[in-house]
């Protein structure tokens, strides 16, 4: 039986964008966020849309999770491809992830924290996932498992030749349909789309990579502490071909 695929992304990445790409698969059930209430329900952040959130979501993270496991365990053909954010995991077992398979997706936080700390100005460390990333893969590891990291300049830089390794380590077959979606929003789309999806809305496919090469000054310490924690995930991050 086909395990769900868990997500485990930093946020200002990529992740939406791979969500939609997923989602292009017949045999693939796409579903945003599920931790997200649980999150602020626990964490107690106030996010964009915070009260709105909690408020449509079952915010029990351990029953959200059971619940997931379940609809996998009775699916016909399908899987699950459940986009999380790694710092989503706080006050919660993680006995269900003997139960999935792992994907990473890591973004360099020199060009990931200016945008971040638009909608977070006051963004630490836990807020980027990228120790929480490591802690975890390091814990999988260690079980048993073998899980993908993905790099999202690696993946923008050959979105085809990326997924098409991606989808051999999760045992699934590669679709060109994975290259390409529709614009605007999508059923998938958590309730907090308004607030951080603007972007991949206008998006037909995954954007060419452009590096950013002005950092803010201000944001120098904490991408201190974020790099080591990024170099140690992207050694094992699939790579490009071009």
């Amino acid at each position: 039986m086909s395990k769900p695929i868990c997500l485990w992304s930093g946020p200002r990445n990529v992740s939406t964008a791979l969500m939609y790409s997923f989602a292009e698969l017949a045999e693939i059930r796409a579903v945003d966020e599920p931790l997200y209430g649980h999150y602020l329900r626990v964490s107690g952040s106030d996010h964009p849309g915070r009260d709105e959130i909690v408020t449509s979501m079952n915010c029990d993270g351990d029953a959200v999770m059971t619940s997931l496991l379940e609809q996998q365990d009775q699916a016909d053909g399908s899987r699950l491809f459940l986009k999380h954010m790694a710092h989503h995991l706080v006050d919660l077992s993680l006995e269900f992830l003997t139960r999935t398979d792992n994907v990473f997706l890591i973004r360099d936080p020199r060009q990931m924290l200016p945008s971040l700390t638009i909608q977070l100005p006051d963004a630490g460390l836990p807020d980027t996932g990228l120790q929480r990333q490591w802690e975890l893969y390091v814990q999988l590891v260690e079980n048993g498992q073998r899980p993908a990291v993905l790099d999202s300049k690696q993946l923008l830089l050959d979105p085809a030749g990326v997924l098409q390794k991606l989808c051999t380590h999760l045992d699934l077959r590669f679709d060109p349909a994975m290259l390409s979606w529709r614009p605007g929003a999508r059923e998938e789309d958590g309730i907090w789309a308004p607030h951080w999806y603007h972007a991949v809305h206008q998006s037909t496919g995954f954007s060419s990579y452009v590096e950013k090469t002005d950092f803010p000054e201000h944001l120098l310490p904490l991408l201190q502490e974020c790099e080591p924690w990024y170099e140690k995930l992207y050694q094992h991050a699939l790579r490009a071909e071009t």
